[in-house]
C-alpha cells in the first residue's frame, strides 16, 4: 500500500495533467511518473492507480476504451474528459494564486532562518 509520501495528494492531479497531453493506459502513467520524478519507483502500485483511474472516470474526470493488442492482453486507455479539462484547469489556477504566497514565506525563511541557523529567535 502507498502511505506517506508528498505525492499521494497530487497523484490524481498529476494523472490529469499526463493524461491531458497524451492517453495512456494505467503502466504507462505509472512509467511516466517515475521518469519525469514524479514519483519514486516502487512507492505506487499498480492496484492503486487502476483503483485511482477507476475512481476518476467514475466521478466523470476521465473515459476510456479498450485497446486490442495484438502481442498482449488488451489494455484500457484513459483520456481527460471536459469535466477532467475543467478540473485541471481550476487546479492549476489555484496553484497560480498560491504560489505569491509560496514565494513570500520562502523569501521570509531565505531572510530570517537559512542565513542565520544559529540566530534563530534573536529577531524577537
Amino acid at each position: 500500500m502507498c502511505h506517506h509520501f508528498p505525492e499521494r495528494g497530487w497523484i490524481q492531479f498529476l494523472f490529469l495533467r499526463l493524461l491531458y497531453e497524451k492517453p495512456a493506459h494505467g503502466y504507462q502513467l505509472m512509467e511516466e511518473l517515475q521518469k519525469r520524478g514524479f514519483v519514486q519507483p516502487g512507492r505506487l502500485e499498480s492496484g492503486s492507480v487502476y483503483t485511482i483511474l477507476r475512481r476518476m472516470e467514475r466521478r466523470g474526470l476521465l473515459a476510456s476504451t479498450w485497446d486490442e493488442n495484438v502481442s498482449g492482453p488488451d489494455r484500457r486507455v484513459y483520456r481527460v474528459t471536459e469535466e477532467g479539462v475543467k478540473a485541471l484547469r481550476s487546479g492549476l489556477e489555484s496553484l497560480i494564486a498560491r504560489r505569491a504566497i509560496m514565494e513570500d514565506l520562502l523569501s521570509f525563511y531565505n531572510k530570517h532562518f537559512k542565513e542565520k541557523q544559529g540566530d534563530i529567535g534573536s529577531n524577537q
